[in-house]
Order: structure tokens, then C-alpha cells, then sequence
């Protein structure tokens, strides 16, 4: 094939002093031969440079050309401007549209959205103040995923240099950040913070403190009644309405940890916030370019056919485990002196698991049984994890398992060995980590979503129920009404 191509694509000789003569007596000359055998020869290495080069396009990512074909990188993390600026041309960014849109429409902003936290916990908190605006038919107004709020680009996280800030748009797509809701469905679509600024001016702003509505419920009350005593206060104030930064988050982290906040549920589950809900194209690009190593794809899938990641179907035989190292084992030990639950959406009354905390030994002071049994359950040894799997595998909603994705933040000698230990069990096809995952440096600072998108799709969960990551995954399949008995904990 390569010496058919060859013979077409070969360049026309033009006349010069080191043209071949044509008589019977040179044609026979060895350089004649040579020319032609030099010419293919370096043809065809020059297209099978090429194939190589798409290969690992294709197969490990566009970081391999920033790494090792010198492609300009600065060595800090990327700031996701485009994202951004795809954010800032949203069509709803229209002063002329109509009510409850433009510049006389309806619109909530909560400058007390978390920040300086984990994306799981953001994440939970967007998702519920999204629903917020949907149900008060106002459009919500979103701003990045911050970190740090002191203007600057970049931040530093155990040692390491993160972007300050990452749009929402290179995160998540759907309503709750900024794409249309069903059709017929009348709600105003969410706009950035910029848009907001332009309709609605500080001086036609009405600030409020959140514990304006926060007091006129109990302190325990679960979030559908915070809701729906939002949703009664926000019926009666104008248009452009601002929550003090200063004030407490709406969504209390109280809710988030405890049975709390599944008094929303019915509500949520329903919602264009979750029914309409969808990773960004960078998450599902990243699932994409290593999708094989989580499941079976043909290569020839892999080479001309990039496919989609959306609908978020279960893979069958996949399961999921999420294994927090790290300094999370000071967080158990925490979670032990307060007798701490489960994270909310981890307390499904339908899931298989539950988790009572042992008896303390006194106001904020663990036993050292009950600090074990919380390592058991929050930050598992290697052993512990094996059996848990293993026990899992036996159950009717673990046959067919054949294949394991580790979702950790574990570094990758301690991972290898977890991988050796599973291996060892036997009939497992492929066990892989994120840290076996390539990413373009883009994906490389929003990987957990990666992780909650194959979570979300696993035939079966294994995950930490402390754990907001594992929480909003779990969320996400008892959305889509998967068996509750497919969501396990340690």
C-alpha cells in the first residue's frame, strides 16, 4: 500500500545538472537505482512518522507533543480562558430579551457560594442553589469554581501551584450552568456573574443576609423545608437580588453531612438541574481517550472512531472504587471525635449500607475502637479494601465484574500495590487509576469529575461515605433509578 502511494504522490522531476540521463547504458547506472530505491525509501519513512505521530494523538493525548516535541509550556497550570469566554457569549447575555429574561428580568446571585473547598463540595452546593433559582423562577447567576478569592491567577495546594479559579463551563454543562432547560419549560437561563453586573447595577440590587430567612425556620429543619421558605421570601422581592457575601451558605454543610438534605430529593430528582445535567466536553473527552483502559474498545474504535461519552450508560462489568489517602485519615480521625454520619446523599434509606457511630468517650474525645472502626469504614488499608471487593463480587449486583477503576488521590507506589493485591484475587480483566489515566493539562486539575463520570457509570460503586465525591455520585445514579444495591460503601 505504502509503494502505491508512493508512485502517487511522488514529486515531478524538473530539469537540473543532476538529472539521471536516459541512455540504455545509464539506465543501468547504480545511481539511477539508488535515487529511486532513496526516494521511496524516504517516502515511505516520512509517512510512517506520520501514522506514528496521529497514533499518539490519538492513543495518549496532546500533552506527549507539549513533553516531547517542544511544544511551548510555561510549567503552571492553565487558566481555562477560552471556557470563559465561551461562557461570556451565551445567547441569554441579551438586555433585549423578554421577561423573565434581559434587562428586567429575574435574577439571584449568592456572593456566599462556597469557596477554598474540594469540588465535590461546591458541586453539591451549585447543584441545590441552581435548583433554588429554577424552583423561585429566577435565573441563577454562576461564577467559577474558586478557590481563592483574592483576584490572583493561581494558588498553592500542598505544595503545588492550582488555577485561583476554573469556569464552570470546563467542568459541567446543562442548566445549572447556563444551558437551556427543556423545551416549553419557561425558566430564565443562568448567566455569569459579568451579565449581572450589566442588568442589574449595585444601586438596583436588594442585599440580604441569609439568616433573614434562615430564622424563620428550625435550625434542624431538612432542606425541602429551606427551599421552600426560600422560594416564599424570593416571590416578594424585586428583580435583582444579591445574598451577602458575608452571610452563611443557604445549603449548610450541616445539611450536606447528615439525612438532612434529602428532604429536597423528589424535588431535585425531577429537576432540569439534574434531568438536563451533563459533564463538560473536557471531562467526557478525557473519559474518551481512556475509556479503554476501564473497558474493552477495539483498537480500531480507538484509531477512527472517537466516539461519545454521553448518554451515560452503565458500562457493565466496571467497578468503581473511590479510596481516599492522604491527609483524608486526619479527617476520619475528626469525623470520629464528633461521631459523625454519613455524607447526606449517602443515607438513602434504600442503600444497602448504613453507618451508625460508635459510642465516644466523651464531648469531642474518640476510643481508640471507635477510631479504628471509622478508619475501617473512611481510610481502609490495603487488606481491608480486598476483602470489601471481594465480598461485593459475591453479591448478585457484583456478577459479571471483570474490570476495576480506582478513583484515589494515593500515590502511584502505594496504588501499584493495591492494584498487585486486587490482582491476585484473579478473573479480573483490567484494574486502572486515574494515575494510569493520560490527561491534557487542562483535564489534569478537573480529574475528579473525571472520576465521578465513571462512577457514575459503573455497573457497581464501591465509595466512601464521607465523602462528598462519592456522595455526588451516588446522587447521580439514584437519579438515573439505578439498583440502590449497585452503591456500596466501605
Amino acid at each position: 500500500m505504502l509503494r502505491s502511494l508512493s508512485r502517487h504522490i511522488s514529486p515531478t522531476r524538473r530539469s537540473s545538472s543532476y538529472d539521471l540521463p536516459t541512455s540504455s547504458h545509464d539506465r543501468h547506472d547504480h545511481r539511477h537505482w539508488w535515487a529511486r530505491f532513496h526516494t521511496r525509501r524516504t517516502l515511505r519513512l516520512a509517512l510512517f512518522a506520520l501514522a506514528c505521530l496521529f497514533a499518539i494523538r490519538v492513543f495518549f493525548g496532546v500533552d506527549y507533543f507539549v513533553t516531547y516535541f517542544g511544544v511551548a509550556d510555561d510549567g503552571k497550570p492553565p487558566l481555562y480562558s477560552k471556557y470563559h469566554k465561551w461562557e461570556l457569549q451565551l445567547p441569554q447575555h441579551n438586555p433585549d430579551l423578554p421577561f423573565p429574561e434581559g434587562r428586567n428580568g429575574q435574577y439571584i446571585w449568592m456572593a456566599n457560594h462556597v469557596h477554598g473547598s474540594g469540588w465535590g463540595n461546591a458541586m453539591q452546593e451549585h447543584l441545590l442553589n441552581a435548583h433554588l433559582a429554577y424552583k423561585s423562577g429566577r435565573a441563577l447567576v454562576f461564577n467559577n469554581y474558586t478557590w481563592n478569592k483574592d483576584g490572583s491567577d493561581y494558588s498553592e495546594f500542598n505544595g503545588h501551584l492550582i488555577p485561583s479559579r476554573i469556569p464552570l463551563a470546563a467542568l459541567i454543562r446543562g442548566p445549572a450552568a447556563g444551558g437551556p432547560f427543556p423545551p416549553g419549560d419557561p425558566a430564565p437561563r443562568a448567566v455569569v456573574k459579568e451579565y449581572f453586573d450589566q442588568v442589574c447595577p449595585p444601586s438596583e440590587r436588594q442585599v440580604i443576609m441569609s439568616d433573614e430567612v434562615t430564622n424563620a425556620y428550625e435550625s434542624d429543619s431538612h432542606a425541602g423545608k429551606v427551599l421552600d421558605a426560600w422560594v416564599d421570601k424570593l416571590k416578594n422581592l424585586p428583580g435583582c437580588v444579591e445574598i451577602n457575601e458575608a452571610s452563611a451558605q443557604i445549603f449548610s454543610i450541616w445539611i450536606f453531612g447528615s439525612k438532612r438534605v434529602l428532604g429536597i430529593w423528589e424535588s431535585l430528582k425531577n429537576s432540569p438541574i439534574l434531568t438536563e445535567f451533563r459533564w463538560s466536553q473536557l471531562i467526557e473527552d478525557a473519559f474518551l481517550a481512556n475509556r479503554h483502559l476501564v473497558t474493552n474498545v477495539s483498537w480500531l474504535s480507538r484509531l477512527f472512531s472517537y466516539g461519545s461519552a454521553y448518554p451515560y450508560d452503565v458500562i457493565p462489568g466496571l467497578l468503581a472504587i473511590h479510596v481516599r489517602r492522604g491527609d483524608f485519615e486526619a479527617h476520619c480521625l475528626h469525623f470520629a471525635k464528633w461521631s459523625s454520619e454519613y455524607n447526606g446523599f449517602n443515607q438513602f434509606p434504600e442503600l444497602p449500607d448504613h453507618f451508625e457511630p460508635p459510642p465516644t468517650a466523651g464531648w469531642g474525645e474518640a476510643t481508640k475502637e471507635g477510631e479504628q472502626i471509622y478508619l475501617r469504614h473512611c481510610f481502609p488499608d490495603i487488606p481491608q479494601i480486598v476483602q470489601r471487593v471481594s465480598e461485593i463480587r459475591a453479591t448478585p449486583a457484583g456478577k459479571g465484574l471483570k474490570n476495576i477503576y480506582i478513583m484515589t488521590n494515593g500515590k502511584k507506589p502505594w496504588v501499584q500495590e493495591l492494584k498487585n493485591a486486587l490482582k491476585k484475587t484473579g478473573g479480573w480483566d483490567k484494574i486502572a487509576s486515574g494515575r494510569d489515566f493520560v490527561l491534557t493539562k487542562e483535564q489534569q486539575y478537573v480529574a475528579q469529575s473525571v472520576d465521578m463520570l465513571i462512577g457514575e457509570r459503573a455497573q457497581v460503586l464501591i465509595g466512601n461515605g464521607f465523602s462528598s465525591l462519592t456522595s455526588n455520585i451516588v446522587m447521580m445514579r439514584m437519579a438515573k433509578d439505578l439498583p440502590a444495591d449497585s452503591n456500596r460503601f466501605w
